[in-house]
């Protein structure tokens, strides 16, 4: 005898229904009739004497650092490196972590508050260590920490610098789903973030000899993550590809069989809240080879997707409530729109392929023709399918009409949002169905974390205690009188100064290059993209070199001194972006091996860009440009990083620089370029009506020729492709704007009040600010302290 199988069931679910199973996490411990916890098995006792607490002291710190060396790593005192050093070092924060994690998530079970879960796909969390260390048991175990470390014969600043960065991510989309974690944790808010398990980042980043951008693996799990705690117990089958066929039962269930099946397997992340006890989690999921579902838990729930890349979650959902739990259309529909929330990240068009179930959304027009009888093109307008070949899906639309609310991410995109993308789902939905909730940074890291001196400075100056203004930071209003105060100035200078010294070390131990810090520091830290225009950037920085150039030696002298600060990185396949770092890389050879010019300007690419690179350059600059063409950036937030750690802001007026400028005051910014209403006119002049760049624009003209002659090597590279962005229609207000910081500049006192008073106006732009609204005014979750250990 042996086991049969039918041939006909291969690729066939195994099981036709798929019920939600509580996991292990998920149970609180049984009551007798009196209504006492009972203790689930063996002696309460022993247990309870064997459960640890928290290391707070140097001996038990060091205690639990020598014990992962022995059992977790198995190694010793005499054969264990750095790397070993920061992995027990890892594993012992953790061990803090975990304890937290426990006693929040059985408060969490207890109390049954709504809970939120934050979908993204991306989910760009930097280094973990010094943050855990920092912010654990609410009194800041850094000081303990390193002590241990160094009674153990290690330095705390070089085991830091053994962690990678998670590879979870690339750009601001990521950093923001960070924020927001960081901040629903110290705001005891119980959410939850879900986001992939990738094994390998977007990329590593290197520069080939001709300037070109390559891309390397990032395997940043090749030494393992400390950080994550793998659950074996929580499982699910996923499938891709195959047949959906429907069961023609009368209902609108299908059966979806054959295609690839993949084991999607959980590894839980600790996220730890800032003075509080509260640690919340980061759920990844991991794909793996492969060889019961409550209803009414929906009413406690609330899904958020991070823009539209996470928005198969509205007809996955649709697909197990229709097919795996027998509900009708309707009622699935109900409790999916009840559940899912929208925040749009962009105006771009963002449209992957198609899948089956979508066509079912698209195909009930009925509601929208009652309501606009006869209006084809609006039908057309609002159809979630895009006709032509092959056929497309609008993703936006689908999370519009699948979500409870839709919100942009700064007042001027939810205006364009709502009169633009949206403007038909608007008028059909209602006003009230669309917000705005403006984006935010925790100054937990970007402030306290990576510029801790000026942390530091700010809490002595204010006179109180750093949890009290990092978790208010309006309170840092309390500033404003100080940029009066000529000793406190001093301060601040010498702060900036010192980050302007430490991210030089970086240059010069990374690239071997020697930085003037006695210079302005002018920094541009995004993704590459011709919208954000880094191309207008490198364009002025050549403009500058070729006017120096043609100054006189007495003249250059008085010229302001400035060092161009370039990082991040294109998509692999983005020709333009690539050929963008490729001319920044040659102009910076050429420019600063120059006798005449290089003690006024110098140029660095900083490659590989990252989290961790961004704590250094963000500290330090002087001034950072957000230049984006008018309309097209959502919000940004490298912006409230540079200001809220006293840099100036040059920029267009787009997205979140608007909001800035409101708080700081606009004399404190420096704005250039068209507005947003003007951009498709100009669009339109370019196509019908174009004026060439020699009579619209002779400074850009002649730098373009400089370009195309070769005077930056291979010249005809970088012929020009178009103008949709608006170079030529913003180049002559960019330079007049440059000129405006250089005079600012050289009056050192005035730009010193102007950093203080940019910083204390930025309370506004705290995470914490923001993730309350989302829980107030979207989510509808409260607050769940847990008790202290």
């Amino acid at each position: 005898m042996t086991s049969t199988i039918d041939p006909k069931s291969i690729g066939k679910p195994a099981h036709p229904r798929r019920r939600h199973v509580r996991t292990l996490t998920g149970y609180l411990p049984e009551k007798d009739a009196s209504g006492k916890e009972k203790w689930p098995k063996g002696d309460e006792t022993v247990w309870k004497a064997g459960m640890r607490g928290l290391d707070t002291d140097v001996g038990s710190i060091t205690k639990s650092f020598v014990n992962h060396v022995q059992t977790s790593l198995a190694r010793q005192a005499y054969n264990l490196d750095n790397l070993g050093a920061y992995q027990a070092a890892a594993l012992s924060a953790r061990d803090n972590l975990l304890v937290n994690w426990n006693q929040t998530q059985t408060q969490y079970m207890r109390k049954a508050p709504k809970r939120a879960y934050y979908l993204s796909l991306e989910f760009l969390m930097g280094r973990t260590l010094d943050n855990a260390v920092r912010i654990l048991l609410n009194l800041g175990l850094k000081d303990q920490f390193s002590e241990g470390i160094d009674r153990l014969g290690f330095s705390m600043e070089d085991i830091l610098d053994q962690e990678r960065d998670a590879g979870l991510g690339n750009g601001g989309l990521g950093r923001l789903a960070a924020c927001y974690l960081d901040s629903s944790a110290s705001q005891e808010l119980p959410l939850w973030g879900y986001g992939l398990r990738y094994k390998y980042g977007i990329f590593q980043q290197l520069i080939s000899p001709e300037g070109n951008q390559l891309e390397a693996p990032d395997p940043w799990l090749n030494h393992q993550n400390p950080w994550e705690l793998p659950r074996i117990d929580v499982s699910y089958e996923v499938r891709f590809y195959g047949q959906s066929q429907r069961l023609n039962d009368g209902t609108p269930r299908a059966s979806w069989t054959g295609g690839q099946e993949v084991l999607a397997v959980a590894y839980d992340v600790m996220i730890p809240g800032y003075h509080t006890t509260t640690t919340n989690n980061l759920r990844l999921w991991e794909s793996k080879p492969k060889r019961g579902f409550d209803l009414n838990s929906f009413n406690d729930v609330a899904i958020q997707l991070n823009d539209t890349h996470p928005t198969l979650a509205i007809p996955e959902l649709m697909r197990i409530l229709i097919d795996e739990e027998d509900l009708s259309w309707d009622k699935a529909w109900n409790i999916v729109t009840h559940t899912f929330f929208y925040t749009n990240h962009t105006v771009l068009p963002v449209r992957p392929h198609l899948v089956q179930l979508m066509f079912e959304f698209s195909s009930d027009r009925l509601a929208v023709e009652k309501r606009f009888p006869a209006d084809r093109d609006r039908l057309a307008r609002m159809s979630l399918i895009e006709e032509g070949q092959p056929k497309q899906v609008r993703m936006a639309y689908l999370a519009c009409i699948g979500s409870r609310k839709v919100n942009g991410v700064a007042e001027l995109h939810s205006e364009l949002v709502q009169t633009t993308i949206l403007k038909d789902f608007v008028e059909f939905e209602g006003i009230s169905k669309f917000g705005n909730v403006t984006n935010g940074i925790t100054p937990r890291r970007w402030l306290d974390q990576c510029n801790s001196e000026l942390s530091a400075l700010i809490s002595k100056t204010l006179k109180l205690d750093k949890a009290a203004w990092l978790k208010d930071l309006t309170k840092l209003e309390g500033l404003l009188p100080f940029a009066e105060d000529k000793a406190f100035r001093k301060e601040w200078a010498a702060i900036k100064q010192r980050n302007k010294e430490r991210l030089a070390h970086h240059v010069q131990v990374t690239l071997g290059l020697t930085v003037n810090t006695n210079a302005m520091f002018d920094v541009q830290i995004k993704r590459l993209h011709e919208y954000k225009r880094q191309t207008l950037n490198i364009l002025g920085v050549i403009h500058r070199y070729l006017t120096l150039k043609n100054m006189t030696p007495a003249q250059r002298k008085k010229v302001n001194n400035r060092v161009v600060f370039f990082a991040g990185k294109a998509a692999p396949a983005y020709y333009i972006a690539k050929l963008t770092i490729r001319l920044i890389v040659n102009v910076a050879r050429i420019i600063n091996a120059d006798p005449d010019t290089k003690d006024y300007l110098t140029l660095y690419f900083l490659p590989d860009y990252s989290v961790s690179l961004a704590e250094v350059l963000i500290p330090a600059s002087d001034i950072s440009q957000h230049i984006s063409t008018a309309g097209t950036e959502a919000s940004g937030t490298s912006n409230m990083k540079f200001c809220l750690n006293g840099g100036l802001l040059l920029g267009t007026v787009d997205g979140a620089n608007i909001e800035i400028a409101e708080e700081v005051g606009e004399n404190n910014v420096f704005f250039f370029g068209h507005l947003t209403p003007a951009v498709e006119d100009l669009r339109h002049q370019h196509l019908y009506h174009p004026v060439p760049i020699e009579e619209k624009c002779p400074a850009l003209a002649h730098v373009l020729d400089q370009v195309s002659v070769g005077l930056f090597g291979d010249g005809q590279v970088y012929e020009p492709q178009g103008d949709y962005y608006l170079i030529t229609d913003d180049f002559d207000s960019y330079i007049a704007a440059l000129a405006m910081v250089d005079e600012a500049y050289s009056d050192k006192e005035e730009w010193i009040k102007k950093s203080i008073r940019t910083t204390a106006k930025m309370g506004k732009f705290s995470s914490d600010r923001a993730i309350n609204e989302y829980a107030e005014s979207y989510w509808n979750i409260e607050k769940t302290p847990v008790q202290k250990n």
